[in-house]
């Protein structure tokens, strides 16, 4: 059989440009001789749809948008994923072919942990569905179904599988394709099964997928891979009946097979013999890339998606000088280009000579348009004007957050002056120790480096410099030791431990949830105190923070949530 897999970018809610562009997918699966065609998970609605689902109009309307590609679907099978309210909603997976819906296979597990919230919507499913083509049985699930090492996956194989096909909406974080493709690799060893993997691929808020779809055999090796973090069409050649001689040497399965109580009733869902094809078709094996390139694909990724999605075509971005706002006005050029970003340079009396350089270095480098808006004069306004209710003028951590919160205005109406999106710049160190004022320097639509450690910041700046062969970010701007310059000889060292030793324990708390006592045992005792101490008070603040790309297993926003209001200290 010819394999056809389409890593595609759905855009949630957007039920006719889904629908283009999986009829688009299904016309170029169908000219390259393609017998079967699989989507994504949820290809028709986008994913994760959210409490979208809960609005019947809107499943309606899903319902009306898969039959209409249904009807189109004719000489060539397609698994195409829909939601589906059948007396309950479903998450499912719709056989399409001959210009209608020939089944449903209804997901089984629905994960409900880190950024998924599936028992909110749907209920599980039951079924079991088998698609024959020819000689070749399709063992047919949804994302979950196939991380859980027992059943849908083991029942299919069990009632004659050669090939599980997994629609998925898999999301990413650093290290996550191999992860899976391990997993996967398992599944298909342990049910002596072919077995294809078409995910998801885009920016969907904060969450970004990678695609990196794959199709391996009955021994686990890779037979094609598609690139990462961009769409394909994966077309290999397969002859799955290959597993039935693997089968025949591998007993193992019969055991399990004693132990059940009578075999799950499984539909099966006849069409069309496979067609023989003279030319053969060969996916090719796309490399993982290095993790600095995963990460910088999938800011880039996250950032595109979501500017573009959102109906913005600009971005403008507050350059201090400093490393987070010259990785992040980088990182918006490699997304949309650099006649569609804006750099922002606001020096207060604090502002270095140097760090006003180096702003209008970076800008230089990346060929953006730059302005230099002073705020000196706007901050003595504003002294002015509280001088006597606070007793003398601000001052202070007050007139600290006072000329962040003067640069956040003035971003904000540039923004509302030309329909810019404002992208804040602060990593996740600074936001999870609260390094960071409400209403200023954490304004804008979007948080590039919301899931980003400092140490992180430090790396990827130069792997851009290395990627473009030139100093694209200065490089005293990367060796300058980092500060907020909102006070003479400020620097960030005055207000938290260096982050080489702080982002460890960060690491270890906010993302592994390692106790307190498990902290003092590995780390330094101060450190620890005055980490946890600032992570637990600055609750408050992210929950009033941007979206931003999720790069880590756990990521502040859908991942973490923790009451505001909250006594327990860890």
């Amino acid at each position: 059989m010819r394999l056809a897999l389409a890593q595609m970018d759905a855009v949630v809610g957007d039920l006719d440009g889904n629908r283009e562009r999986i009829g688009a997918q299904l016309g170029a699966a169908r000219d390259q001789g393609a017998d079967l065609i699989v989507f994504p998970e949820l290809a028709v609605t986008g994913y994760p749809p959210e409490d979208l689902l809960l609005r019947p109009g809107f499943v309606t309307a899903a319902r009306e948008s898969l039959d209409e590609i249904a009807r189109a679907c004719m000489g060539i099978t397609a698994l195409v994923g829909v939601p589906l309210f059948e007396r309950d909603l479903h998450n499912c997976c719709a056989v399409l072919a001959d210009g209608g819906v020939r089944g449903v296979y209804r997901k089984r597990y629905l994960p409900n942990y880190g950024v998924f919230d599936e028992h909110r919507y749907f209920a599980p499913g039951r079924d079991l569905v088998l698609l024959q083509l020819g000689e070749v049985l399709v063992g047919i699930t949804i994302c979950e179904d196939v991380w859980e090492p027992g059943p849908p996956a083991t029942d299919l194989a069990l009632a004659g599988a050669q090939l599980l096909v997994n629609l998925s909406a898999s999301p990413f974080h650093v290290g996550k394709a191999e992860e899976r493709e391990e997993m996967l690799v398992t599944r298909a060893r342990d049910n002596s099964c072919f077995l294809a993997f078409c995910n998801l691929v885009g920016g969907q808020d904060e969450l970004v997928f990678d695609g990196h779809s794959v199709v391996l055999d009955d021994a686990g090796e890779v037979v094609a891979r598609a690139p990462g973090f961009e769409e394909a069409l994966l077309v290999v050649d397969l002859d799955p009946t290959d597993a039935i001689a693997r089968r025949l040497r591998d007993v193992r399965r019969r055991a399990l097979d004693r132990e059940r109580d009578g075999a799950p009733a499984v539909e099966t869902v006849v069409l069309a013999a496979a067609r023989s094809s003279a030319n053969r078709a060969v996916g090719g094996v796309a490399p993982f890339e290095p993790e600095l390139e995963q990460m910088r694909r999938a800011l880039v990724l996250g950032l595109r998606d979501y500017t573009v999605k959102n109906g913005f075509h600009d971005i403008v971005v507050s350059v201090s000088g400093g490393i987070d706002s010259a990785l992040t006005a980088a990182l918006a050029v490699d997304a949309i280009g650099l006649e569609h970003v804006h750099c922002v340079s606001m020096p207060s009396r604090f502002s270095s000579a140097e760090t006003r350089s180096d702003a209008r270095v970076l800008a230089e480098s990346l060929g953006c348009e730059f302005f230099e808006l002073p705020i000196e004069a706007i901050a003595g306004s504003f002294a002015d004007a509280l001088r006597e209710p606070t007793g003398g003028g601000p001052s202070g951590l007050t007139a600290e957050n006072l000329q962040a919160r003067i640069r956040g205005t003035m971003l904000m109406a540039l923004s509302n002056t030309h329909g810019w999106l404002v992208v804040s710049t602060g990593n996740k160190s600074e936001l999870a120790v609260g390094y960071s004022t409400l209403y200023g320097d954490m304004v804008g639509g979007f948080s590039l480096l919301k899931d980003v450690l400092k140490t992180d910041v430090w790396r990827l700046s130069r792997y851009l410099n290395e990627r473009a062969g030139r100093d694209l970010i200065p490089v005293s701007t990367i060796e300058r030791a980092p500060s907020a310059e909102l006070r003479d000889q400020q620097l960030d060292e005055d207000s938290l431990p260096p982050y080489a030793v702080l982002d460890p324990v960060l690491a270890a708390y906010v993302e592994l949830d390692r106790s307190r006592e498990e902290l003092l045992e590995e780390f330094d005792a101060a450190v620890v105190e005055r980490a946890l101490a600032l992570v637990d008070r600055a609750e408050y603040k992210r929950r009033q923070a941007p979206p931003g790309v999720k790069l880590r297993p756990k990521a502040f926003g859908r991942d973490w949530r923790p009451p505001i209001t909250n006594r327990w200290r860890s």
